[in-house]
C-alpha cells in the first residue's frame, strides 16, 4: 500500500496552553521527518518552534498512519508522547546539529 507524502508544517501558525492555562500562539519554523526504523506507517517529527515571545523551543511529535475510518490511510498527528528508537534518537540528534539547532 503507497501512503501520501509526508505533511509539511514550516511556517504554519498554532496555540497552545501552559498546565497553568495560560494561552500563546507559536510558529513552526523548520521540522525534520524520518521514518521509524522498521515501520513505514510512523514518522517521528521534531520541530523548532518560534513562540509569540520570541523564544525558540523543540517538539518532539510524530505522525502515524489512520486506521480508523475517517482517517485511513492518511497521516494523522500523534496524541501521546512517542517511543522511539536509539538509533532514531541519535540519527535526529546529527540531523538537528546539521542545521544548527543545537548549539
Amino acid at each position: 500500500m503507497s501512503y501520501p507524502p509526508p505533511p509539511s508544517n514550516i511556517g504554519k501558525h498554532g496555540k497552545s496552553k501552559t498546565p497553568d492555562g495560560k494561552s500563546f500562539s507559536h510558529e513552526i519554523v523548520d521540522e525534520i521527518h524520518i521514518f521509524q526504523k522498521r515501520s513505514k506507517t510512523k514518522l517521528i517529527y521534531p520541530q523548532r518552534i518560534k513562540l509569540s515571545n520570541g523564544r525558540e523551543e523543540l517538539r518532539l511529535g510524530y505522525y502515524i498512519i489512520g486506521k480508523k475510518p475517517a482517517m485511513r490511510g492518511r497521516w494523522v498527528w500523534g496524541q501521546y508522547a512517542t517511543f522511539l528508537p536509539v538509533q532514531d534518537f541519535n540519527k535526529i540528534i546529527r540531523m538537528a546539529k546539521k542545521r544548527r539547532w543545537l548549539k
